[in-house]
């Protein structure tokens, strides 16, 4: 889920990537969005304006939380079930798990 966006980002946390039908766990590096630290990977996540406005790089946070530094794509009600911009996303907490739908 999404937190405010007064919350910083976590110093170290492992995100956990679901793409494709596989599973990638890596390290985060702060300042990253999820969308960079799926790049670092090796992976290729959906992605297109990179600014938070188009929604293509949009996946579920199934846990942990993220905080997004703009939103112009997803609805509140979104949001609440848990979908982020991974464009935009920042881990706030030190585990995250991230679904590419």
């Amino acid at each position: 889920m999404s937190e405010s966006p007064a919350l910083s980002c976590v110093d170290a946390a492992q995100v956990t990537i679901e793409l494709g039908g596989r599973t990638t766990a890596v390290s985060y590096s702060p300042g990253d969005t999820l969308l960079q630290t799926a790049r670092m990977a090796g992976l290729s996540p959906p992605s297109s304006c990179e600014v938070g406005s188009c929604g293509t790089c949009m996946a579920r946070l199934t846990e942990g939380c993220a905080r997004m530094l703009n939103n112009e794509a997803l609805e509140e009600e979104e949001v609440a079930e848990g979908w982020v911009l991974t464009c935009q996303a920042q881990p706030t907490t030190p585990v995250v798990r991230v679904v590419y739908e």
